[in-house]
This record gives C-alpha cells, structure tokens and sequence, in this order.
C-alpha cells in the first residue's frame, strides 16, 4: 500500500529511494525523470501537443508525489524545483554521499565488533541489530 510509504526526512535515501521508483513506476510517470521535456516547434502535430502536455502534467504527478512522500522540513526546502527531474538530481546529489558515508561507517562498526564468550549470544544479537537500525 502506496499510502504507508515513510515519509523521506534526509535518512535511508537509497530505500526511500527505490520505493518511490516503483511507486513512479506504477503510476507510470518515472519516465520524466530520463526524458527531456518536449520543447514546442514551428508546425507542431496535434500529436506532437498532446506528448508534451502530457509530458508536463505527468511531470507535475511525478514531482507532487515526490514531494508529498517528504518531511515537511525537506517539503518546504524543496517545493519550489520546478521538474520531477531537477528534484530527483538535487536529492541525488545531497543525500546519496550521506547514505554512502553511513553505511561505510556502519560497516567499520560492524566488522570491529567483537562477540565474547562472557556474555549471552542473544544480548550480542540485539546489540548487533541495534546497529543496523
């Protein structure tokens, strides 16, 4: 259920990020993520208007639900990107270096611990999961 999506509040970016390509997916409008804009030109087919209104209204989709699956903090520094793509390359940008050094971090916190035979197994798990949350 697209509804429960958690709310991106500048932590776990790559999840957040991968739920959201599959709610874009679904609702079919991702592709304005990779596709340029369709610019108007001179002698324009009916054909050629109604791709690129569809284009600009599928992109207004595409950035609403980016922006409403966001903390109201991150809302309020963000709505005012004008394309789903601008916002999808600055939130890119920002948080994928951070979800990188997090996990690097924790991955040295991981491959430092140590189990010891003075305590219970079940105690060292929870610590060990409490890492990873």
């Amino acid at each position: 259920d697209f509804n429960k999506l958690e709310r991106f509040d500048g932590g776990n970016f790559y999840r957040w990020q991968k739920k959201m390509f599959f709610l874009l997916t679904t609702l079919k409008v991702y592709y304005v993520i990779n596709v340029a804009r369709p610019e108007p030109t001179e002698n324009e087919t009916m054909v050629q208007i109604r791709e690129r209104q569809k284009w600009i209204q599928d992109d207004e989709i595409c950035r609403g639900h980016i922006l409403n699956a966001m903390s109201n903090t991150l809302f309020d520094a963000y709505h005012n990107v004008p394309t789903a793509k601008e916002l999808w390359t600055q939130l890119e940008a920002r948080y994928m270096k951070e979800d990188a050094a997090s996990k690097g971090f924790l991955i040295t916190k991981f491959n430092s611990y140590k189990m010891m035979d003075t305590r219970s197994v079940m105690e060292q798990f929870h610590e060990i999961k409490n890492m990873l949350d």
